[in-house]
């Protein structure tokens, strides 16, 4: 059983995560990091059979993993899914948009290629996919899929790169000192030159 602190931390988790227009759950990259603790305190990362679905039906979160990892190359291995599931359980709001697209994906699908998105070949997934990614090819049917779809790619790109393996991706190396700070002579001259003190001419 949680105590009180850490039910407080993830009360506090749930209430800060910002739902933007632009299809994104923006939270700090410090409580960003709870949450993967928290995963990976359960053994979670890479879908592992300690980690139960909270909020999203076994077969959903499936279809999370799938769809992330074709966002994000090992965003699976690095927990999205988990990560999207677990925010989810402590916002009502973010469930509800990904529990609506799941089964908005899985209608489509069945209706278009008689497969849900799991099943589909993944040339009907990618079909449907770049039906959805561009604002030219939407449409009233089509709609609801491009919310889902825009959610779906903030977020997993949000949970990859607030993670462990997305950190060492980015080759972030944490805030340190340093000797000597000296800039670009490339980047002064760019500077320069598209300054109020570049030479006419």
């Amino acid at each position: 059983m949680e105590d009180t602190s850490r039910r407080e931390l993830f009360r506090i988790i749930g209430g800060s995560l910002v739902l933007s227009a632009a299809g994104s759950g923006v939270l700090s990259p410090a409580l960003a990091q709870h949450v993967h603790a928290e995963i990976a305190a359960v053994k979670s990362l890479g879908g592992g059979p300690n980690y139960v679905p909270k909020k999203f039906t076994r077969h959903n979160f499936l279809t999370l993993k799938a769809l992330g990892d074709i966002i994000v190359p090992g965003a699976s291995d690095a927990g999205a899914a988990e990560f999207i599931d677990f925010l989810s359980s402590h916002n009502d709001e973010l469930a509800a948009i990904f529990n609506g697209g799941f089964g908005w994906l899985d209608n489509y699908m069945q209706k278009t290629y008689g497969a849900d998105f799991l099943n589909a070949t993944s040339t009907q997934q990618n079909e449907l996919l770049d039906k959805l990614a561009y604002e030219k090819n939407r449409t009233p049917e089509t709609a609801p899929g491009v919310h889902f779809w825009t959610w779906t790619r903030n977020m997993v790109v949000d949970a990859y790169y607030t993670s462990p393996a997305g950190v060492k991706d980015i080759g972030y190396m944490g805030n340190g000192a340093m000797k000597v700070f000296s800039v670009p002579q490339e980047a002064v001259d760019y500077a320069i030159k598209r300054s109020p003190f570049a030479k006419e001419g």
